[in-house]
């Protein structure tokens, strides 16, 4: 058709930039007695520029490949990456209490870092489908069900943190017509499971009570006075059963469900337990480090928290500290505006879309990399619980990288081809 591909540079400089940043902080936070060259493969830095270089081949996969490949085998590789997280359970290795990897020789792989660019692709192909509307119920509970089969999956791994991540999706599905309330109802959902572990279910059970209540007397003095939509009784009562219904399941949930260690997490967050020689120390630790860097921090390699590896695996899910710590303000606020500029180039890149098919799959992009990013960093402030998921292109890791990386080139290709990619 005479397709000439048009590849958004801008977001490849930011995907290189965030690369190399998180090459150069792996090597200051590595567990090393001392730094050698940053090309060894012995080490951590060295294993991570291999990987580097494997996603760059990917890349070039990627735009090898056909641009209707994604869409047309969009449901086979959602349907293998669920075989491949269902396989964690009889074939994966256990690692820090979490079987959430295969191993093979010294190659491990990490299967929900994948699912994530396979569940948008899903999610993507069945929206994008003439007739079928995120409005429709039978519609919704299908769309539902796509984004929830890998979340039930990873939870029991255990892995809550990577499983938190298909909230991400949301974004896409309220671009396609859902409405807030949706996210609105979520919210309530988190308050009542928070609210219980702090006072327990029967204040809880009290509230939503007099919440709904109120909600319902107010409802019924708007009709009264503007002639609005009659409130329905049965609506109130049934939002105030569900309430009352998790806040009694929360107990064997967060005792049965959740491991010890991301209890544990949760409970100092919300101020339950004070260990700050426990489970505590690498949040204190963290925002020492943060802390101390100033703002222009203290030099590579010349930052005593990272330096002395006060830190515990600093250059996995805390490498932002690291950051903070030697590049100081000034390094963290950028990489922070390469994220945020990431974010927004995305969502700009959906909305330019003729295809709906790639418009999906760009906002749940930009929606899976804003919650990774707001995660990341609010954990490593200690504004929320360790539960334990990288910062895309900056942590240590092959699966992480590849996934983040498989999940943007998808759609740099498809954007690349916006203007003759047709269903």
């Amino acid at each position: 058709m005479g397709d000439k591909p048009k590849f958004d540079v801008s977001i490849i400089l930011i995907y290189l930039a965030l690369v190399l940043i998180g090459w150069v902080s792996i090597y200051s936070a590595a567990p090393v007695e001392s730094h050698g060259s940053i090309f060894d493969i012995n080490e951590v830095y060295g294993k991570q520029f291999l990987r580097i270089i494997l996603a760059i081949i990917m890349i070039v996969v990627i735009f090898a490949i056909e641009v209707k490949f994604f869409e047309r085998f969009a449901g086979v590789i959602y349907v293998i990456s669920l075989i491949s997280l269902m396989g964690l359970f009889v074939f994966g290795v256990e690692i820090s209490g979490a079987r959430s990897w295969y191993g093979f020789g010294g190659l491990r792989l990490q299967p929900s870092e994948f699912a994530k660019f396979a569940t948008a692709l899903a999610l993507a192909k069945y929206l994008s489908q003439l007739d079928v509307s995120v409005k429709e119920v039978k519609h919704f509970l299908i769309v539902a069900l796509i984004v929830l089969l890998p979340a039930i999956l990873i939870v029991p791994q255990p892995d809550p943190g990577s499983a938190l991540i298909y909230v991400a999706f949301f974004f896409a599905l309220n671009r396609e017509g859902l409405s807030v309330w949706f996210l609105m109802l979520g919210l309530i959902g988190l308050t009542v499971f928070l609210g219980t572990i702090l006072v327990g279910p029967w204040w809880i059970v009290g509230a939503s009570v007099v919440v709904v209540a109120v909600l319902f007397s107010l409802s019924r003095k708007r009709y009264k006075k503007r002639l609005s939509k009659k409130p329905k009784i049965s609506l109130y009562l049934l939002a105030m059963i569900a309430c009352i219904g998790l806040a009694f399941a929360v107990g064997p949930i967060y005792e049965n469900v959740f491991s010890e260690r991301h209890r544990n997490r949760i409970d100092i967050v919300l101020g339950r337990v004070e260990d700050s020689q426990g489970i505590q120390y690498n949040i204190i630790q963290s925002e020492i480090a943060i802390g101390s860097g100033g703002i222009t921090g203290k030099g590579l390699l010349k930052g005593t928290q990272t330096q002395g590896q006060f830190v515990p695996e600093q250059h996995t899910d805390f490498i932002f500290s690291a950051i903070g710590e030697e590049f100081g303000l000034l390094g963290a606020g950028l990489v922070v505006i390469l994220f945020m500029l990431l974010i927004y180039r995305l969502i700009i890149m959906a909305e330019r879309q003729r295809n709906q098919f790639a418009r999906i799959y760009g906002y749940s992009a930009a929606g899976i990399f804003f919650l990774h990013f707001f995660v990341n960093v609010g954990m490593v402030l200690g504004l929320l619980p360790t539960v334990g998921i990288p910062l895309p292109f900056l942590s240590y890791g092959g699966s992480s990288l590849w996934g983040f990386t498989l999940l943007l080139f998808i759609f740099v290709k498809l954007d690349a081809h916006r203007m003759s990619y047709q269903h």
